[in-house]
């Protein structure tokens, strides 16, 4: 008899149940994009959504469902059934900026979402107009600091991570540059373009078809270092501003009720995901890599760090919801 129990229990942990006592998964999971078809999120989604299929045996339904800086999206898992059938790809800004932003709504992503796995790391690009006359970074510094309040720097709204890696600029250059908050990225970089606004932090997808075509100039990405992602732009520290580093990344995150068990399966579904042959290049063609965490609690503790972090960023920029 006791043979029989611990066989039992043997095959009973080899599985993964939900809450209608089925093996997990049992029928398609809905992976919700806070952003339109197209947008940075949505292709890492879309790059992932093959391989997690595969991984899961189970069809992934990309939802696309914008608005409200990605908090429509954030809200709606939330309050979805937390059965694991309702995953939520977000960046910095979905789940620590936008609740600094409105504070008074009661929602609030790292208590109503519980963490699966970060996915992507990517620097941001720092693109200027050529007809502004600076090939490097320490060029723009220096313009700015001859002529403060005078250049205008496009983001793809207030609170955006590009609207936070500027307020990070400005304190560690210590020069005055004045926001021009924008409804999305695309709109952002072609002001920039067009000379409307001078310069703009700016996901590498939407900004190197431009530079390629000589109607932006790239100054540095947001590492440290250099990236294999942006050839030939420096990094950070090179450009001449070492105590900079900000990265824009995105993460899977469930209902905060899901049970364990469950979490722990879509972690390593994904994590096999990221290992995919397919994925790394998909990824560094859109100018971002696979940035896997060791496990939910893992990335669970990375978001903890970086809250105070994106906390002063926002306190710093004053940005409000809008």
């Amino acid at each position: 008899m006791k043979l029989w129990i611990s066989l039992l229990l043997v095959i009973s942990n080899a599985f993964v149940f939900d809450a209608f006592g089925q093996p997990f998964p049992s029928r398609p999971i809905r992976l919700v994009v806070g952003f339109a078809p197209g947008g940075a999120a949505d292709l890492v989604a879309r790059t992932l959504q093959e391989p997690l299929q595969r991984n899961l045996g189970q069809p992934i339904v990309v939802d696309n469902r914008p608005g409200a800086g990605s908090s429509i999206a954030a809200e709606y898992v939330a309050k979805s059934p937390a059965d694991g059938y309702t995953l939520l790809i977000a960046s910095p800004s979905s789940i620590l900026v936008n609740p600094l932003l409105s504070p008074a709504n009661p929602f609030d992503p790292l208590r109503d979402l519980a963490p699966v796995s970060k996915v992507t790391s990517s620097p941001l690009v720092v693109a200027v107009n050529p007809a502004l006359g600076v090939t490097s970074l320490r060029e723009l510094v220096a313009l700015a600091k001859k002529n403060p309040g005078k250049l205008n720097y496009a983001s793809s709204g207030n609170g955006s991570a590009p609207h936070m890696a500027a307020v990070l600029f400005r304190r560690v250059a210590d020069i005055d540059i004045v926001h021009v908050p924008f409804k999305g990225g695309a709109p952002a970089v072609q002001s920039v373009a067009a000379g409307d606004t001078q310069l703009s932090f700016a996901t590498p997808p939407s900004v190197l078809p431009l530079v390629q075509a000589g109607r932006l100039r790239a100054l540095a990405v947001t590492s440290r270092e250099r990236t294999p992602l942006v050839p030939g732009v420096p990094g950070m520290a090179e450009a001449g501003l070492p105590n900079y580093e900000l990265s824009f990344w995105y993460g899977f995150f469930v209902p905060a009720a899901t049970p364990a068990e469950v979490t722990r399966r879509l972690y390593a579904a994904t994590s096999e995901a990221l290992r995919a042959p397919s994925v790394a290049p998909a990824l560094a063609r859109d100018g971002t890599e696979v940035s896997g965490s060791a496990s939910p609690a893992d990335f669970g503790a990375y978001l903890k760090r970086e809250a105070p972090v994106w906390a002063r960023l926002v306190k710093e920029s004053g940005a409000k919801a809008e």
